[in-house]
């Protein structure tokens, strides 16, 4: 076992209660890390996904959540969120004692009152909020505590580390700004990456040349940022934008066309949707 899981919180079992892509992503990097793999649980109704964890990461698996919930010390809630009361009472009903688990959920829009509402106990519980280059060991995830110790913390802290970095917020509140900034961005920068391989094909280009081109194009600019962290994005920016060059007329033009006012536009409308799950669960 590597020394990111040493002490005693490295004895304890964990289970992912639903195993879809990212559980599946985050398993993956702690069997990497050397977590031992006989200490995961991975449940999920699909026999088909069950296998195929059990066959990359030899980890236990059970369709059984209640066999689950009593083995593991930690309980990771990952379903939907539209599932997750049932989940929760599934586990109310079974009577086990929650006292000494601690929980983490991944969803969206469930607060950790509602949570513990659900589950009919003031259980210790911590909110994370990945994304989907979590699945490429390129993640982000930020993480809310609340009843944990600082053991339990950072053993959690470690977990998620397996895909990428980690971001611990002060204020519950503050998850649904994680989703704003990292949670949903991925998409916006997609969103931006189509729009330039739609109109590289207006031009002429293949579709094929025009994917190639873009994908290259940002892969580059983000290792550039990664690489140069000592020079801040908008100087980033400024070093290839030659005043009254090409790059200078483009960027002037998607300022004029109000694009840094709606980046901010859209983030606050994912915030005020987060904040209207939590009212809706």
């Amino acid at each position: 076992m590597t020394q990111q899981f040493e002490g005693s919180m490295s004895q304890k079992t964990i289970a992912f209660i639903g195993t879809g892509n990212m559980s599946y992503a985050i398993i993956g990097g702690m069997v990497k890390s050397g977590f031992a793999k006989e200490q995961i649980i991975a449940t999920n109704r699909n026999q088909e996904k069950l296998a195929k964890v059990a066959a990359d990461f030899g980890v236990q698996t059970t369709s059984d959540n209640i066999e689950a919930l009593q083995k593991a010390d930690v309980i990771v809630l990952s379903v939907k969120p539209q599932m997750m009361a049932e989940l929760a009472k599934t586990f109310t009903d079974a009577g086990i004692d929650l006292g000494d688990k601690v929980f983490i959920s991944v969803a969206a829009g469930i607060t950790v009152k509602r949570l513990q509402e659900m589950l009919a106990h003031p259980v210790k519980m911590v909110r994370c909020m990945p994304n989907t280059p979590s699945l490429l060991g390129r993640g982000v995830s930020g993480l809310f505590a609340h009843g944990t110790d600082e053991q339990e913390n950072q053993f959690i802290e470690e977990v998620f580390k397996c895909t990428g970095i980690v971001v611990w917020v002060e204020q519950e509140s503050q998850i649904n700004d994680i989703i704003a900034v990292t949670g949903s961005s991925p998409a916006y920068f997609f969103l931006f990456m189509e729009a330039i391989e739609q109109k590289a094909i207006e031009l002429g280009f293949s579709a094929e040349q025009a994917r190639t081109l873009v994908q290259q194009t940002a892969l580059g600019a983000a290792e550039m940022a990664l690489s140069q962290t000592d020079i801040s994005i908008a100087q980033l920016r400024a070093n290839v934008t030659s005043k009254g060059g090409t790059t200078h007329a483009a960027v002037e033009h998607l300022k004029a066309q109000g694009l840094v006012q709606d980046v901010a536009g859209a983030m606050d409308a994912c915030i005020a949707r987060a904040q209207e799950m939590e009212k809706e669960i």
